[in-house]
């Protein structure tokens, strides 16, 4: 598994934690930050997960925004948990990470609801970052 997937796999549990309890995603962002200090092995994971949160806050509004507008009949309410933080990582990832291909971030969103979510979150999960990323004109990226 590499860092990155390392890293999304750590920013995927911070905010679906926070998610589920509730908590604000900066109080659990600086949570997750002081077990990361303690754990310097860890590091290299760290990094990018904590840029992808630092990221999905500072964005978040409009990251919601993008997801609702295109998850058509669905509110972000409705979905199930981990999805709504698997969606969140990848509209950063195609919107505000030039670093990364969208055919990356996308395969690495559908890899993780296909691990971890419903069995047809995968396709709405492949389905709803496609057309954020072409309708953001940014589907040729990477």
């Amino acid at each position: 598994m590499s860092a990155r997937t390392k890293a999304r796999k750590r920013a995927l549990d911070v905010l679906y934690s926070a998610d589920l309890r509730q908590t604000p995603l900066r109080q659990a962002l600086a949570t997750e930050a002081e077990r990361a200090a303690s754990q310097p092995a860890r590091e290299a994971s760290w990094l990018y997960a904590r840029e992808i949160l630092d990221g999905v806050i500072e964005h978040q509004d409009e990251i919601d925004e993008q997801i609702e507008t295109y998850a058509q009949g669905w509110t972000l309410a409705r979905m199930p948990a981990v999805d709504r933080a698997i969606l969140r990582i990848g509209v950063w990832e195609v919107l505000y990470n030039d670093e990364v291909p969208d055919g990356v971030a996308i395969s690495e969103a559908v890899e993780a609801a296909t691990v971890l979510s419903t069995d047809d979150s995968a396709g709405f999960v492949n389905g709803l970052l496609a057309k954020i990323a072409q309708a953001n004109g940014t589907a040729n990226r990477g």
